[in-house]
């Protein structure tokens, strides 16, 4: 992995134990008042605003090439779909991601996931598929038991050059984050840390069929949402460890 970096913090003593890569990656955001995104946040997690606003995003991607540290990808449980809803909070200065849910086409990193990094994951019906011209066309239909349904149907190609985020930007506020941020059944509040060089972004064009991902969280994506489409990127994730929010 290259050295060159953006994160604001030194890398965890502990060795990674996880390796990915993730393709084909959109992120798509919207602009939404900060109580109705705080509502849905637990106690300890302190939502981050930028002019006013929360921000919350749908990111369809790829993952492959997953595989713990020591060992290589594993044909059939190293490449899926995954989509996920999110926002940004910061706990003790460490700026990071919280997800409101993360559909996978995996039942195994489905159940890996919930178990081991308590986050919402969720068992869903996914496609994609790459046109001549660069679009690609991303379908995804929740079938998880006990779990409100949602469907996202878009097609979205890059629509100009691949840069890094200038620091300071809105595009680099909403991917510069280098953790996640997750809860356990007894409340208590996780950090799991990740690592990957910094983001090559575009502005993207999408056109959505149809998205209901925000509606059994009170989101209404109304609007032109702020889009871009990221090359691919190798990331590397540590285990969650629990973590004192102030």
């Amino acid at each position: 992995m290259k050295n060159k970096s953006d994160r604001t913090w030194p890398l965890p003593r502990q060795p990674w134990v996880m390796k990915m890569t993730w393709s084909e990656l959109l992120f798509a955001h919207w602009p939404i008042e900060p109580e109705v995104v705080a509502r849905r946040l637990p106690q300890g997690i302190t939502l981050d605003t930028r002019e006013g606003k929360a921000w919350v995003g749908v990111v369809p991607f790829l993952m492959s090439n997953v595989a713990p540290r020591p060992c290589p990808p594993i044909p059939g449980l190293s490449r899926f779909l995954e989509l996920n809803v999110r926002t940004y909070v910061t706990i003790d200065g460490k700026p990071g991601v919280w997800f409101f849910s993360l559909d996978a086409e995996s039942p195994v990193a489905v159940r890996t996931a919930r178990a081991t990094f308590n986050l919402p994951y969720m068992d869903a019906t996914m496609s994609l598929e790459r046109e001549g011209n660069g679009e690609i066309v991303y379908r995804s239909e929740r079938t998880h038991r006990g779990e409100p349904s949602a469907v996202y149907d878009a097609s979205y190609r890059a629509a100009g050059d691949y840069t890094e985020a200038e620091p300071g930007s809105l595009e680099h506020w909403l991917t510069a984050r280098y953790c996640l941020y997750s809860v356990n059944r007894r409340g208590d509040v996780y950090r799991g840390e990740i690592d990957h060089p910094p983001w090559k972004l575009a502005p993207a064009i999408c056109d959505e069929a149809l998205n209901t991902m925000g509606d059994g969280f009170g989101f209404r994506f109304d609007g032109q949402p702020h889009l871009l489409m990221a090359e691919s990127i190798d990331v590397r994730a540590w285990l969650v460890s629990k973590c004192v929010a102030r």
